[in-house]
């Protein structure tokens, strides 16, 4: 795997000393992942050295798995041989044995998770401060560098919609998403193909409907078209943000449909057994019969 970066370095010499098949299944593309996010200059000598180490066990290795069609893309940028890429969506686990349904009072918004350096906040912040008088609540749980910048944001400008949680454990977190009417995801412009959100996936499995601000071609946004279980949102468009908001928050049956469509979406094609026949198809493992099917089933 790809995380700790490098790692694939041990599975290129297990590979040249017995022989063996390598396949390097990418978390994150690195080094593309620290460039994007400023950590390390475009064009330096750290980042071209990175680069060539990274890129040697991706050119040697059997196959590899990427989490998207985006990240495909970044890799055969890098000079990497499409014919050794296949893309296995991730997974979640079960939050909820069934959603519970999207109730009415002030448009509820949560944010779970860490909140770091490849997270766009800007844009859901201005946005809450545009919304300040229509009643909104917006929830951050979790902690992470953004998470401080956002509660210094909202006491400079006297915020009072944005409420700060911590962690929770994974047996709370369902409970938590069903408190809310919406799950946001958010993705930096700059790591379109370096990186995927987990955290999609657990708003599917919550039976919620999914809000990404980020990228046109990132995986959800590709998620939410393909099964019809959210909105996108640019990076930087606080007002058709603000203006989506607006309208949902009018046409509650909108909210409905889409969870309902992000929970079967979950079933069909985000649960673990799913996600594990996918990467065992690939890694040329006969998967178990039951696990099989159902990769089957997701893959029609």
């Amino acid at each position: 795997m790809t995380t700790p970066p490098l790692l694939s370095l041990i599975g290129l010499t297990v590979q040249t000393v017995r022989g063996s098949k390598h396949i390097t299944w990418e978390m994150d593309i690195y080094p593309d992942a620290a460039v994007d996010l400023g950590v390390l200059k475009p064009g330096g000598i750290p980042a071209a050295v990175f680069g060539w180490l990274a890129d040697l066990p991706r050119r040697r290795a059997d196959r590899i798995i990427v989490l998207g069609e985006c990240m495909k893309k970044r890799l055969i940028a890098h000079g990497i041989s499409p014919d050794k890429i296949f893309v296995a969506d991730n997974w979640s686990e079960h939050l909820v044995e069934q959603p519970k349904p999207i109730g009415y009072g002030p448009l509820s918004i949560l944010y779970s998770g860490n909140l770091g350096m490849p997270h766009d906040v800007e844009t859901i912040a201005s946005a809450a401060a545009q919304c300040r008088q229509d009643g909104f609540e917006f929830t951050f749980a979790g902690g992470g560098s953004r998470h401080a910048w956002l509660q210094r944001f909202c006491v400079e400008n006297a915020l009072e919609g944005i409420r700060f949680e911590s962690y929770c454990s994974r047996s709370e977190l369902g409970e938590r998403f069903n408190s809310a009417h919406i799950g946001l995801v958010t993705q930096r412009e700059s790591t379109l193909g370096s990186l995927v959100p987990s955290k999609t996936y657990g708003v599917l499995a919550a039976g919620r409907p999914l809000l990404f601000i980020g990228p046109k071609d990132a995986t959800p946004a590709r998620i939410i078209e393909r099964h019809n279980c959210g909105w996108q949102v640019d990076c930087g468009d606080v007002d058709g943000l603000v203006a989506l908001l607006t309208h949902l928050n009018a046409n509650r049956h909108l909210i409905h449909d889409a969870g309902r469509n992000a929970y079967q979406a979950f079933l069909k094609h985000y649960q673990r057994e799913i996600g594990v026949a996918r990467v065992a198809a690939i890694l040329g493992v006969e998967a178990p019969s039951e696990q099989a099917s159902m990769a089957a089933a997701a893959a029609s």
